[in-house]
């Protein structure tokens, strides 16, 4: 024999997992307030049935539920049409989660109740971020305010008390983020002015689109299903577009990560190709692949007779292997002609061609470490002898930027080298003149204020910024003719 209320539960499980949600419950069910055979009957007079739907105060005839559901026995059941938007015993709760700052409910700084933030004394905001009273300095506040490019909140919103408050004067709370670094205005499509075209989500200015949706907005249509796209954009080893595109209805669209080349580096159905695996360092000078000796094949190169190697940068006539090549051209260096030249039958040849600065048996001195963004040679303050500032009396630095001799006092210095935290050179250096000076042990700290590493800076051919740029604050900061996230592209001048 089934257990007295069994029933009863069976039917509300049935009923939560139909598509309606609660709207599916019959108007019969009440585990409680439903008596007689079937429980069919309220044991509530019509008047209590309401009275107990209606919010505290209300008149009689004043709205049931607070106007999102329907009244049953005295048991507000909300409307469900978009699943979880009301919510409460009288339905009188919009939205199930409060506003977060910074990965956390209203900050920590409030309760979440019914949607809203309900902030402690002394903070306010939707999601209680900001303080009443600020005891930060102008210059700390809006230090903690900058983005990763050193951007106050982006451009998109002014900064309260180390927090940024986002533009939205409309009112809609498109722009967010810690930052105000997100800006969902970017999905609107021009044409209709909804969100992803209506046929996705929007997430920090991106659309995400629907299955058979497709473009920067989700405005355009597949005509094949999802799965018969990807069968088609998946290459022989199993991987969607090789993993070096992104497929559009059952096209590959490869990443072209060389803005000088007519079609790109990698190419092919599934973007199966990548003609990089046939660029010897040197070749990015030319329109030449496998150095010049070769033919590139679908990112394999097939040499020329009289050349041999994986790029066919060794030729057949040269007396030395390529490994004794190699390591002759490499001496002290960790790197073939210290990574920035062209090694052939143990010699190199540095580059850019023709430019005086990079030179030595290995391409060891690098004379443009010397300059800074401006091209300013060690500041103007010293010599540069193979990468290295020698640097005149009364100056020192790796570019001889600080001077020995100081006028400011102890206190106005280090007013200067606090960091947004307060922390002096954010515990990574000395402060010098109002200047941060850091940490000679770990090479990669860096920064105005030593917040900065270094080991964020992309790499290539084994080099931070290829060589040819500065790293900045994790970014590569790349010289004149050079592009690309590691400096690795030239598009300058070409070379005889």
């Amino acid at each position: 024999m089934r257990p007295a209320g069994l029933g009863s539960i069976l039917l509300l499980m049935s009923a939560l997992l139909l598509p309606g949600g609660l709207s599916a419950v019959p108007r019969s069910f009440s585990p409680t307030l439903r008596s007689g055979p079937g429980a069919a009957a309220c044991r509530l007079s019509r008047a209590e049935s309401e009275r107990r739907c209606r919010a505290p105060g209300q008149p009689p005839g004043g709205a049931l539920c607070h106007g999102r559901g329907r009244c049953d026995c005295g048991v507000c059941i909300c409307h469900v049409s978009e699943p979880g938007v009301y919510f409460g015993p009288l339905c009188e709760c919009h939205e199930w989660v409060c506003e977060a700052y910074d990965g956390s409910t209203c900050a920590g700084h409030g309760k979440c109740d019914c949607g809203r933030c309900k902030c402690d004394e002394g903070w306010f905001g939707d999601a209680c971020q900001y303080p009443t009273n600020c005891e930060l300095t102008k210059k700390k506040s809006n230090q903690m305010c900058k983005n990763s490019q050193d951007i106050i909140c982006s451009n998109a919103g002014t900064c309260h008390c180390g927090r940024c408050k986002c533009d939205n004067s409309d009112g809609n709370g498109l722009v967010y983020g810690k930052f105000c670094e997100c800006d969902d205005r970017e999905c609107i499509d021009d044409e209709t002015e909804e969100i992803c075209g209506g046929h996705g989500k929007c997430y920090c200015g991106n659309c995400y689109c629907q299955a058979g949706w497709h473009g920067d907005k989700c405005e355009f249509q597949c005509d094949i299903t999802p799965w018969e796209s990807k069968r088609r954009c998946t290459s022989p080893d199993g991987k969607v577009c090789s993993n070096r595109g992104i497929c559009v209805c059952g096209e590959c669209s490869c990443h072209d990560v060389d803005p000088t080349g007519d079609w790109g580096d990698i190419h092919g159905d599934t973007c199966e190709c990548d003609e990089r695996d046939c660029r010897a360092v040197y070749d990015r000078y030319s329109d030449d692949f496998c150095s010049g000796h070769g033919q590139c094949n679908c990112g394999r190169c097939d040499c020329k007779v009289g050349w041999f190697g994986k790029k066919c940068e060794h030729p057949r006539s040269c007396p030395l292997t390529t490994e004794e090549s190699i390591r002759k051209c490499q001496g002290s260096a960790t790197l073939p002609c210290s990574g920035r030249g062209k090694c052939e039958c143990g010699k190199c040849t540095c580059y850019p061609p023709g430019d005086s600065r990079v030179y030595g048996k290995a391409c060891e001195c690098d004379d443009r470490r010397c300059e800074d963004l401006d091209g300013v040679v060690c500041g103007g303050h010293g010599t540069c002898s193979c990468g290295r500032c020698v640097c005149e009396k009364g100056w020192f630095g790796t570019l001889c930027q600080h001077p020995r001799k100081c006028n400011l006092t102890e206190e106005q210095s280090n007013s200067l080298c606090e960091s947004a935290d307060g922390i002096l050179c954010s515990g990574k250096g000395s402060c010098h003149c109002g200047k941060c000076l850091c940490s000679a042990e770990e090479w990669y700290i860096s920064g105005e204020f030593c917040d900065c590493d270094d080991r964020d800076c992309d790499k290539h051919d084994g080099l931070i910024c290829t060589g040819n740029g500065i790293c900045s604050c994790g970014n590569c900061e790349c010289w004149d003719g050079w592009n690309g996230n590691a400096c690795e592209i030239w598009l300058g001048t070409e070379y005889p």
